[in-house]
C-alpha cells in the first residue's frame, strides 16, 4: 500500500538530502515536502532532487501552517495513510514502519520521546522537557488519552480521521489545537516509542517564544481557547484503551 511521507521543512541545507536519500528506503512511499520560505539553499537542493511533490512557501508561514498544507495535499490525493517527520535529523526513519504497523488498529500514533528512555542517550534542554511535561500533563485529562510527549512531530496517520479535523493553528501551538480536536472527534490514539536526538542545541523556534515562560504561556492559552470552542472537560472518557 502506498503511502505518503510529509516532511516540513525550513532551513535545512545541512541536512534535508541525508533524510532524502534514507526515505529512498520505502519504495512504496510519496514524500512530500513543505518548505515553509526557505532562504538557504533548500529550495535549490530540492530542485534536484526527486520527490512527489514540493509545496512551496514564498514566506515563513509557521510549522503548523506546513504540516496542514501536507494534510491538505495526501487528502486531496487520497492516500490512506501518511507519515509526517522533520528534516533535521531528529527523527529517524527506521521508526517508520512501526507507525505504518499499528496503523491498521489506531487513527494516530504518536511518537513518544519519553515512551522508552532506554531508546535515548541525548537529554533535551531543561526548558523544553519542563514544557513539553506541563502541556502534556494538562493535555491528558482534556483528551482521555495517556500522552508521554505531546510535541512529537514524529507521526503516523489515518488520513480518513484527519478528515473529521478543522485544524487552523499555523504556528507551535499546533499540536496542542490537534490533540483536542483529535479527542472531540474520537480518534483513537496510541504512541510509538522514537529516540530522543538533539543534533543542535542551539536551535531556536524561528527566534519566536525564545523565554520558556512566555511560550508555555502561549502554548496554554491555545488550550484554554480550544477546549472552551470545543466545550471540553477533564470528564471525556478515555478512549485510547
Amino acid at each position: 500500500m502506498r503511502f505518503a511521507i510529509i516532511v516540513p521543512v525550513y532551513n535545512e541545507a545541512p541536512t534535508i538530502e541525508k533524510i532524502l536519500n534514507k526515505l529512498e528506503e520505502y519504495k512504496n512511499a510519496d514524500v512530500v515536502i513543505v518548505d515553509d520560505g526557505s532562504t538557504d539553499a533548500t529550495p535549490s537542493i530540492l530542485e534536484r532532487r526527486k520527490v512527489a511533490a514540493v509545496i512551496r512557501h514564498e514566506k515563513n508561514e509557521g510549522y503548523g501552517k506546513s504540516l496542514m498544507d501536507g494534510f491538505d495535499f495526501v487528502k486531496t490525493h487520497d492516500y490512506p495513510i501518511c507519515v509526517t517527520m522533520d528534516a533535521d535529523e531528529q527523527h529517524e526513519p527506521g521508526y517508520i514502519p512501526c507507525f505504518l504497523e499499528k496503523l491498521d488498529k489506531w487513527d494516530i500514533v504518536s511518537g513518544s520521546r519519553y515512551l522508552n528512555p532506554l531508546l535515548s542517550s541525548d537529554h533535551p534542554p531543561q526548558d523544553r522537557l519542563e514544557v513539553n511535561r506541563v502541556i502534556t500533563e494538562k493535555l491528558r485529562p482534556l483528551t482521555g488519552y495517556a500522552l508521554t510527549d505531546s510535541f512529537c512531530g514524529f507521526k503516523g496517520y489515518k488520513v480518513d480521521s484527519l478528515r473529521k479535523l478543522n485544524l487552523t493553528e499555523t504556528n507551535y501551538g499546533f499540536p496542542i489545537q490537534f490533540w483536542l480536536q483529535a479527542a472531540k472527534a474520537g480518534l483513537k490514539v496510541t504512541e510509538c516509542g522514537v529516540p530522543l536526538i538533539y543534533k543542535d542545541y542551539s536551535r531556536n523556534f524561528n527566534n519566536q517564544f525564545a523565554d520558556r515562560d512566555e511560550r508555555l504561556n502561549h502554548y496554554l492559552k491555545v488550550m484554554e481557547n480550544e477546549a472552551n470552542k470545543l466545550g471540553l472537560s477533564p470528564s471525556i472518557s478515555p478512549i485510547n484503551k
